[in-house]
């Protein structure tokens, strides 16, 4: 074999080596990509107004998968009680890989976005003599997330809808920071699931919970992180969880 053909073929491996290379970096970002997506952070749009102004309509949110949750976070939810209408099926295959993998963010509409409220054995109730909401008895401040109406400057009420509850085992009470905009637990204590308690269409099973909210990440204008309202600093620990929810007084009906 001449010189030449040595250095050619010595060529040949060269870029077959670097081209392998590159496929294994790929694959292997691709591969935590996922992983990152499935069991660490996960990127959602916001598709309506009921988290207003805390979130807003077309926001891309980072919702992180590992710290449990507490109340006063912002949770992402299955829809797993048909709050929504059925939605439609995405019909594109390269949008629903892009998602999995963690590359693109999930814009489906069977995911919901409230503010947790209630834990297991929590006492929620609203509204107390100065119109607030209360949880074990202790009134909240929620002056720092609720709804702002942008041209009269008025703030939403915490609840127009009077209501008195005890969240049972293994479910969550969970509102919207645009009250007035919100379908949330409050709309759902007069409806049951079928062959369940009154009431039981209203709380969100532990196990629909994908994650909390810790940024709103695009538009760039937007990013912000999400931190906890200190006022649910102050609530104290729950009592014992009944098996079935507590309703006291009203149904209200959204």
């Amino acid at each position: 074999m001449s010189k030449s053909d040595t250095k050619h073929n010595s060529g040949v491996q060269t870029v077959g080596s670097w081209l392998r290379e590159v496929l294994i970096v790929v694959i292997g970002a691709l591969i935590a990509s996922t992983l990152l997506r499935v069991f660490v952070i996960q990127m959602f749009v916001i598709p309506s107004g009921s988290m207003e102004n805390t979130l807003i309509v077309t926001d891309r949110i980072a919702v992180q998968k590992v710290a449990s949750f507490q109340r006063g976070d912002a949770i992402v939810f299955r829809d797993t009680l048909n709050w929504l209408n059925p939605p439609p099926p995405d019909t594109d295959p390269l949008h629903e890989v892009l998602v999995f993998i963690g590359l693109a963010p999930d814009e489906s509409t069977n995911y919901l976005v409230k503010r947790l409220i209630g834990l297991p054995g929590d006492h929620v109730a609203c509204c107390d003599a100065q119109n607030r909401v209360t949880v074990n008895g202790v009134p909240l401040d929620e002056q720092s997330y609720l709804y702002v109406d942008p041209g009269s400057g008025k703030m939403d009420d915490p609840s127009t809808k009077v209501f008195d509850v005890v969240v049972p085992a293994d479910h969550l009470f969970v509102m919207g920071d645009h009250r007035s905009g919100s379908q949330d637990s409050r709309c759902h204590l007069g409806q049951p699931l079928p062959g369940d308690s009154e009431g039981s269409l209203a709380f969100i099973p532990q196990s629909s919970v994908v994650g909390t909210v810790i940024a709103v990440v695009y538009p760039f204008s937007r990013f912000k992180g999400m931190p906890r309202p200190p006022t649910f600093d102050q609530v104290p620990p729950p009592g014992p969880a009944p098996a079935e929810p507590v309703i006291v007084g009203e149904r209200p009906i959204c």
